[in-house]
């Protein structure tokens, strides 16, 4: 199981964010954030959003950091990857399962 995160450069809501995905699949990616406490909310279409003050237990669990070029690529690479707009297949916020 490898998870990935980008640096926490993305601005939102007066903090800074990262975000966590799986190359492997979403229940990989939902199991992961589970364990480092990241709510449901947090998830958005092929990812986690991940506050800064976060990050480090991320990394600490096990996420492997990478750039946010990287990130997307992987989540294509893996077929994962939904853009805005996308409409989830099960009517979940982002969640194809």
């Amino acid at each position: 199981m490898t998870l990935y995160i980008d640096p926490p450069t993305w601005p939102g809501h007066g903090r800074l964010w990262s975000h966590l995905v799986s190359d492997v699949s979403y229940a990989e990616l939902h199991g992961f954030a589970e364990s480092i406490g990241c709510p449901r909310r947090a998830f958005e279409r092929d990812h986690y959003d991940v506050p800064a003050h976060r990050y480090a237990d991320a990394v600490a669990a096990g996420a492997v950091q990478v750039t946010s070029r990287e990130v997307v690529r992987l989540l294509i690479a893996a077929g994962l990857r939904r853009r805005k707009g996308t409409a989830a297949g099960d009517g979940t916020k982002g969640d194809p399962r």
